[in-house]
Protein backbone atom coordinates (compact mmCIF):
# COMPACT_ATOMS: atom_id res chain seq x y z
CA UNK A 1 0.00 0.00 0.00
CA UNK A 2 1.27 3.37 -1.20
CA UNK A 3 2.35 5.63 1.56
CA UNK A 4 -0.12 8.44 2.54
CA UNK A 5 1.50 12.33 2.54
CA UNK A 6 0.12 14.60 5.24
CA UNK A 7 1.12 18.00 6.27
CA UNK A 8 1.57 18.14 9.77
CA UNK A 9 2.17 21.60 11.00
CA UNK A 10 3.90 21.79 14.38
CA UNK A 11 5.14 18.43 14.39
CA UNK A 12 8.03 19.55 15.98
CA UNK A 13 5.98 19.86 19.34
CA UNK A 14 4.86 17.59 22.15
CA UNK A 15 1.76 16.17 20.61
CA UNK A 16 2.42 16.82 17.19
CA UNK A 17 5.72 14.99 17.63
CA UNK A 18 3.73 11.64 18.92
CA UNK A 19 1.01 11.95 15.99
CA UNK A 20 3.82 11.87 13.67
CA UNK A 21 4.87 8.76 15.14
CA UNK A 22 1.12 7.01 15.66
CA UNK A 23 0.87 8.16 11.95
CA UNK A 24 4.23 6.52 10.56
CA UNK A 25 3.00 3.47 11.98
CA UNK A 26 -0.57 3.21 10.08
CA UNK A 27 1.32 4.03 6.44
CA UNK A 28 1.10 8.04 6.58
CA UNK A 29 4.06 9.98 5.68
CA UNK A 30 4.22 12.88 7.89
CA UNK A 31 5.82 16.07 6.32
CA UNK A 32 6.85 18.49 9.70
CA UNK A 33 6.21 22.36 8.32
CA UNK A 34 7.59 23.81 12.14
CA UNK A 35 9.32 26.82 12.61
CA UNK A 36 10.88 25.27 16.35
CA UNK A 37 10.08 28.73 18.52
CA UNK A 38 8.94 26.10 20.61
CA UNK A 39 9.19 22.35 18.69
CA UNK A 40 12.69 20.69 18.77
CA UNK A 41 13.98 19.38 15.42
CA UNK A 42 14.90 16.04 17.21
CA UNK A 43 11.08 14.87 17.46
CA UNK A 44 11.02 14.98 13.62
CA UNK A 45 11.65 10.96 12.89
CA UNK A 46 9.26 9.85 10.35
CA UNK A 47 9.22 12.18 7.86
CA UNK A 48 10.47 15.59 5.97
CA UNK A 49 11.08 18.81 7.59
CA UNK A 50 10.48 21.76 6.65
CA UNK A 51 11.42 24.62 8.43
CA UNK A 52 9.00 27.18 7.84
CA UNK A 53 6.22 29.48 9.62
CA UNK A 54 2.39 28.86 8.77
CA UNK A 55 1.85 32.38 8.49
CA UNK A 56 4.24 32.23 5.04
CA UNK A 57 1.76 31.45 2.75
CA UNK A 58 3.76 30.83 0.18
CA UNK A 59 5.90 27.98 1.53
CA UNK A 60 2.69 27.07 2.73
CA UNK A 61 1.06 26.18 -0.65
CA UNK A 62 4.54 25.24 -2.05
CA UNK A 63 5.03 22.33 0.41
CA UNK A 64 1.62 21.12 0.30
CA UNK A 65 2.16 21.17 -4.18
CA UNK A 66 5.79 19.74 -3.63
CA UNK A 67 4.98 16.52 -1.98
CA UNK A 68 1.07 15.97 -3.44
CA UNK A 69 -0.28 16.50 -0.07
CA UNK A 70 -4.58 17.04 0.01
CA UNK A 71 -4.46 16.69 3.66
CA UNK A 72 -3.60 19.01 6.74
CA UNK A 73 -3.14 18.32 10.50
CA UNK A 74 -2.67 21.65 12.27
CA UNK A 75 -1.31 21.65 15.48
CA UNK A 76 0.75 24.98 15.08
CA UNK A 77 -0.47 27.39 17.78
CA UNK A 78 0.19 29.22 20.99
CA UNK A 79 -1.68 27.43 23.83
CA UNK A 80 -1.00 28.59 27.16
CA UNK A 81 -4.25 29.97 29.21
CA UNK A 82 -2.36 32.39 31.44
CA UNK A 83 -0.23 33.88 28.32
CA UNK A 84 -2.98 34.36 26.36
CA UNK A 85 -4.90 36.90 29.10
CA UNK A 86 -1.48 38.76 29.29
CA UNK A 87 -0.32 38.83 25.60
CA UNK A 88 -3.37 38.64 23.32
CA UNK A 89 -2.07 40.37 20.82
CA UNK A 90 0.47 37.70 20.01
CA UNK A 91 -1.96 34.77 20.43
CA UNK A 92 -4.58 36.89 17.83
CA UNK A 93 -1.55 37.08 15.35
CA UNK A 94 -0.50 33.44 16.05
CA UNK A 95 -3.20 31.51 15.97
CA UNK A 96 -6.02 33.26 14.18
CA UNK A 97 -3.40 34.89 11.41
CA UNK A 98 -1.77 31.91 11.15
CA UNK A 99 -4.83 29.82 10.37
CA UNK A 100 -5.79 32.38 8.03
CA UNK A 101 -2.57 32.22 6.20
CA UNK A 102 -2.54 28.27 6.37
CA UNK A 103 -6.27 28.13 4.74
CA UNK A 104 -5.33 30.15 1.79
CA UNK A 105 -2.32 28.03 1.47
CA UNK A 106 -4.46 25.09 1.14
CA UNK A 107 -6.79 26.66 -1.29
CA UNK A 108 -4.13 27.60 -3.86
CA UNK A 109 -2.65 23.90 -3.17
CA UNK A 110 -5.88 22.24 -3.76
CA UNK A 111 -5.42 20.62 -0.01
CA UNK A 112 -9.46 20.08 0.66
CA UNK A 113 -9.39 17.95 4.13
CA UNK A 114 -8.17 19.43 7.50
CA UNK A 115 -7.95 18.06 10.72
CA UNK A 116 -7.78 21.17 13.45
CA UNK A 117 -6.31 20.92 17.16
CA UNK A 118 -8.64 22.70 18.91
CA UNK A 119 -9.18 23.02 22.68
CA UNK A 120 -11.79 22.48 25.74
CA UNK A 121 -10.62 26.15 26.42
CA UNK A 122 -13.70 26.31 23.70
CA UNK A 123 -16.47 25.59 26.19
CA UNK A 124 -15.35 28.65 28.75
CA UNK A 125 -17.36 27.87 31.90
CA UNK A 126 -19.66 24.71 31.39
CA UNK A 127 -22.83 25.25 32.95
CA UNK A 128 -22.90 21.11 33.10
CA UNK A 129 -20.76 18.45 33.05
CA UNK A 130 -19.51 16.20 31.63
CA UNK A 131 -18.86 18.54 28.61
CA UNK A 132 -20.70 17.62 25.26
CA UNK A 133 -20.25 18.68 21.46
CA UNK A 134 -23.46 20.70 22.03
CA UNK A 135 -22.28 22.62 25.15
CA UNK A 136 -22.30 26.37 24.35
CA UNK A 137 -19.27 27.56 23.38
CA UNK A 138 -18.12 30.53 25.56
CA UNK A 139 -14.63 31.28 25.47
CA UNK A 140 -13.08 33.03 29.05
CA UNK A 141 -9.56 33.55 28.17
CA UNK A 142 -8.13 34.45 23.89
CA UNK A 143 -6.79 31.22 23.75
CA UNK A 144 -10.04 30.02 23.37
CA UNK A 145 -11.87 32.52 21.54
CA UNK A 146 -8.77 32.29 19.35
CA UNK A 147 -9.54 28.20 18.90
CA UNK A 148 -12.84 29.05 18.49
CA UNK A 149 -12.58 31.57 15.78
CA UNK A 150 -10.23 28.86 13.80
CA UNK A 151 -13.30 26.31 14.29
CA UNK A 152 -15.54 28.71 12.43
CA UNK A 153 -13.17 29.28 9.57
CA UNK A 154 -13.40 25.76 8.66
CA UNK A 155 -17.04 25.52 8.71
CA UNK A 156 -17.53 28.40 6.50
CA UNK A 157 -15.10 27.20 4.27
CA UNK A 158 -16.66 23.77 4.08
CA UNK A 159 -19.62 25.95 2.90
CA UNK A 160 -17.96 28.04 0.73
CA UNK A 161 -15.31 25.65 -1.22
CA UNK A 162 -16.95 21.86 -0.32
CA UNK A 163 -13.85 21.39 1.85
CA UNK A 164 -14.18 18.63 4.62
CA UNK A 165 -12.56 18.43 8.20
CA UNK A 166 -12.22 16.87 11.72
CA UNK A 167 -12.27 19.36 14.81
CA UNK A 168 -10.91 18.04 17.67
CA UNK A 169 -11.19 19.00 21.04
CA UNK A 170 -8.66 18.46 23.60
CA UNK A 171 -8.47 17.99 27.27
CA UNK A 172 -5.43 17.91 29.00
CA UNK A 173 -2.69 16.39 27.21
CA UNK A 174 -0.27 15.07 29.15
CA UNK A 175 2.52 12.07 29.66
CA UNK A 176 4.82 10.77 26.57
CA UNK A 177 5.55 8.02 24.49
CA UNK A 178 5.86 4.26 26.40
CA UNK A 179 8.50 3.81 23.95
CA UNK A 180 10.68 6.57 25.34
CA UNK A 181 11.44 8.01 22.10
CA UNK A 182 9.65 10.73 22.29
CA UNK A 183 9.09 12.98 25.30
CA UNK A 184 7.54 16.25 26.88
CA UNK A 185 10.16 19.04 26.52
CA UNK A 186 8.85 22.48 27.11
CA UNK A 187 10.36 25.45 27.86
CA UNK A 188 8.67 27.18 29.92
CA UNK A 189 6.90 23.83 30.95
CA UNK A 190 3.52 24.87 32.36
CA UNK A 191 1.68 21.22 32.54
CA UNK A 192 1.02 20.36 36.00
CA UNK A 193 2.47 16.44 36.06
CA UNK A 194 6.16 17.64 35.03
CA UNK A 195 6.01 20.75 36.84
CA UNK A 196 5.06 18.29 40.15
CA UNK A 197 7.95 15.62 39.12
CA UNK A 198 10.42 18.71 38.90
CA UNK A 199 9.42 19.88 42.01
CA UNK A 200 9.33 16.28 43.92
CA UNK A 201 12.82 15.73 42.82
CA UNK A 202 13.89 19.56 43.64
CA UNK A 203 15.09 20.32 40.24
CA UNK A 204 12.45 23.40 40.80
CA UNK A 205 10.68 25.46 43.68
CA UNK A 206 7.59 23.91 45.30
CA UNK A 207 5.15 23.68 43.23
CA UNK A 208 2.44 26.78 42.57
CA UNK A 209 -0.88 25.56 43.23
CA UNK A 210 -3.06 28.46 41.84
CA UNK A 211 -6.58 28.42 43.96
CA UNK A 212 -7.82 26.31 46.51
CA UNK A 213 -11.28 27.65 47.00
CA UNK A 214 -12.71 26.24 44.05
CA UNK A 215 -16.23 24.60 44.11
CA UNK A 216 -14.79 21.43 43.69
CA UNK A 217 -14.18 18.67 46.50
CA UNK A 218 -10.96 19.57 47.37
CA UNK A 219 -10.98 23.34 45.98
CA UNK A 220 -8.78 22.59 43.45
CA UNK A 221 -9.09 22.90 39.88
CA UNK A 222 -10.55 19.25 38.12
CA UNK A 223 -9.51 18.66 35.03
CA UNK A 224 -9.72 15.49 32.55
CA UNK A 225 -6.16 14.35 31.88
CA UNK A 226 -5.62 11.95 28.76
CA UNK A 227 -2.40 10.37 27.76
CA UNK A 228 -0.88 12.16 24.49
CA UNK A 229 -0.67 8.73 23.21
CA UNK A 230 -4.52 7.54 22.94
CA UNK A 231 -4.70 11.58 21.28
CA UNK A 232 -2.62 10.69 18.75
CA UNK A 233 -4.28 7.53 18.30
CA UNK A 234 -7.37 10.24 17.83
CA UNK A 235 -5.74 12.01 15.11
CA UNK A 236 -5.31 8.27 13.11
CA UNK A 237 -8.69 7.86 13.26
CA UNK A 238 -9.91 11.36 12.10
CA UNK A 239 -7.54 10.99 9.03
CA UNK A 240 -8.66 8.04 8.25
CA UNK A 241 -11.82 8.75 8.14
CA UNK A 242 -11.58 11.81 5.85
CA UNK A 243 -9.52 9.67 3.96
CA UNK A 244 -11.95 7.03 3.20
CA UNK A 245 -14.81 9.90 2.63
CA UNK A 246 -15.81 10.54 5.76
CA UNK A 247 -17.74 13.82 6.33
CA UNK A 248 -16.94 17.20 8.46
CA UNK A 249 -17.13 16.50 12.21
CA UNK A 250 -16.31 17.65 15.77
CA UNK A 251 -15.79 15.62 18.48
CA UNK A 252 -14.16 15.79 22.06
CA UNK A 253 -11.23 13.92 22.87
CA UNK A 254 -11.14 13.00 26.69
CA UNK A 255 -10.79 9.94 28.91
CA UNK A 256 -14.28 11.22 30.69
CA UNK A 257 -12.18 10.94 34.36
CA UNK A 258 -11.89 13.82 36.16
CA UNK A 259 -8.82 14.37 38.58
CA UNK A 260 -8.32 17.46 40.82
CA UNK A 261 -4.55 18.84 41.27
CA UNK A 262 -4.59 17.37 44.61
CA UNK A 263 -5.43 14.23 43.72
CA UNK A 264 -2.63 14.14 40.77
CA UNK A 265 -0.10 15.28 43.83
CA UNK A 266 -1.29 12.08 45.38
CA UNK A 267 -1.16 9.97 42.41
CA UNK A 268 2.34 11.43 41.92
CA UNK A 269 3.39 10.33 45.99
CA UNK A 270 1.67 7.22 45.61
CA UNK A 271 2.94 5.77 42.03
CA UNK A 272 6.99 7.14 42.47
CA UNK A 273 6.99 7.64 46.41
CA UNK A 274 8.03 10.99 46.27
CA UNK A 275 6.33 13.81 47.50
CA UNK A 276 5.09 17.08 45.71
CA UNK A 277 6.45 19.85 48.18
CA UNK A 278 3.76 22.66 47.28
CA UNK A 279 2.93 26.49 47.76
CA UNK A 280 -0.42 28.12 47.03
CA UNK A 281 -1.31 30.77 44.75
CA UNK A 282 -4.33 32.89 44.10
CA UNK A 283 -6.93 31.86 41.05
CA UNK A 284 -5.15 32.81 37.70
CA UNK A 285 -7.06 34.09 35.48
CA UNK A 286 -9.25 32.53 32.98
CA UNK A 287 -8.92 29.11 34.79
CA UNK A 288 -12.59 27.31 34.95
CA UNK A 289 -12.71 25.39 38.30
CA UNK A 290 -14.01 22.22 36.32
CA UNK A 291 -13.62 20.60 32.99
CA UNK A 292 -14.89 16.96 32.04
CA UNK A 293 -15.31 15.88 28.70
CA UNK A 294 -17.88 13.56 27.82
CA UNK A 295 -16.18 11.08 24.77
CA UNK A 296 -19.34 9.68 23.57
CA UNK A 297 -19.32 10.82 19.89
CA UNK A 298 -15.76 10.43 19.26
CA UNK A 299 -15.87 6.77 19.84
CA UNK A 300 -19.45 6.39 18.02
CA UNK A 301 -18.07 8.70 15.15
CA UNK A 302 -14.32 7.30 15.10
CA UNK A 303 -14.22 4.26 17.00
CA UNK A 304 -11.69 5.80 19.43
CA UNK A 305 -11.18 4.17 22.91
CA UNK A 306 -8.38 5.51 25.45
CA UNK A 307 -6.09 2.86 26.32
CA UNK A 308 -3.10 5.10 28.17
CA UNK A 309 -5.07 7.35 29.91
CA UNK A 310 -5.60 5.83 33.09
CA UNK A 311 -3.15 8.07 36.62
CA UNK A 312 -0.82 5.09 36.86
CA UNK A 313 -0.07 4.84 33.14
CA UNK A 314 0.28 8.69 32.61
CA UNK A 315 3.03 9.08 35.42
CA UNK A 316 4.94 5.93 34.72
CA UNK A 317 5.31 7.61 30.81
CA UNK A 318 6.11 11.04 32.11
CA UNK A 319 7.72 10.22 35.32
CA UNK A 320 11.42 8.84 33.24
CA UNK A 321 11.57 11.89 31.09
CA UNK A 322 12.43 14.27 34.68
CA UNK A 323 14.97 11.64 36.26
CA UNK A 324 12.25 9.75 38.46
CA UNK A 325 12.97 6.11 38.46
CA UNK A 326 10.18 4.11 39.61
CA UNK A 327 9.13 1.06 41.66
CA UNK A 328 7.88 -1.77 39.64
CA UNK A 329 4.38 -1.93 38.70
CA UNK A 330 2.12 -4.05 41.21
CA UNK A 331 0.76 -7.11 39.49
Amino acid sequence: MAVKPILVTGGAGYIGSHTCKRMAENGWLPVVLDNLVVGHKDAVQWGPFIKADIRDTETVARTLKDHNITMVMHFAASAYVGESVEKPSEYYDNNVGGMISLLKACRMAGADKFILSSSCATYGIPATLPITEDTRQVPINPYGRTKLMCEEMLRDFATAYSTRHVILRYFNACGADPDGILRENHTPETHIIPLALMAATGKTPPLQLFGTDYKTADGTCVRDYIHVVDLAEGHVLAASALAQGGGSLTVNLGSGTGLSLLEILQAIHRITGLEVPVSYAPRRAGDPPALLADPTMAKRKLGFKCRYSDIETIIRTAAPNFGVELPDAVG
